[in-house]
């Protein structure tokens, strides 16, 4: 289903677990290629070391790949994501922000690699940064892709 990218922000910061998380979708490109997520500590996400929550570190960054990537393809494609790995690199404190890119050379292997319609899983690296740019978490993401047969 193709939407707007400014649909889609709107409707992101207003899902429950991303209100609820203090999750805010800053930007989302036109063309889909970019997204900037932030999230800024509050009582109600911080864990018991008073820096941020990792399962909320984790949110900031699980959907977006995938929704990107099914706008940029389109609906000749499966687009589902496969695994996750996240690397909590330092406590994150203040407002953590994560940028989300997907490069002409990944789209090119994901078209190339599954042209014969067989399954390609694609793995991405997201850095969660602090206000200062230092990494707090690096999340390995795995995307699972085949081209769907022409009717």
């Amino acid at each position: 289903m193709k939407v707007s990218p400014g649909f889609l922000k709107w409707a992101m910061n207003i899902y429950g677990p991303y209100l609820g998380a203090g999750v805010r979708v800053k930007h989302i490109s036109a063309d889909w290629r970019k997204t900037h997520v932030a999230m800024p500590l509050k009582w109600y996400n911080k864990n018991i070391m008073k820096v941020h929550f990792g399962g909320s570190l984790y949110s900031m960054v699980d959907p977006h790949l995938m929704l990107m990537l099914m706008q940029i393809l389109g609906k000749g494609y499966n687009v589902w994501d496969k695994s996750a790995h996240i690397d909590f690199i330092k406590p994150g404190r203040g407002t953590v922000h994560a940028d989300l890119e997907i490069s002409d050379a990944d789209l090119d292997e994901i078209v190339a690699q599954t042209e014969s319609g067989e399954k390609y899983f694609h793995k991405f690296e997201v850095f969660i940064r602090d206000e200062q740019g230092q990494v707090v978490a690096k999340v390995d993401k795995v995307l699972y892709f085949r081209k769907k047969p022409e009717a």
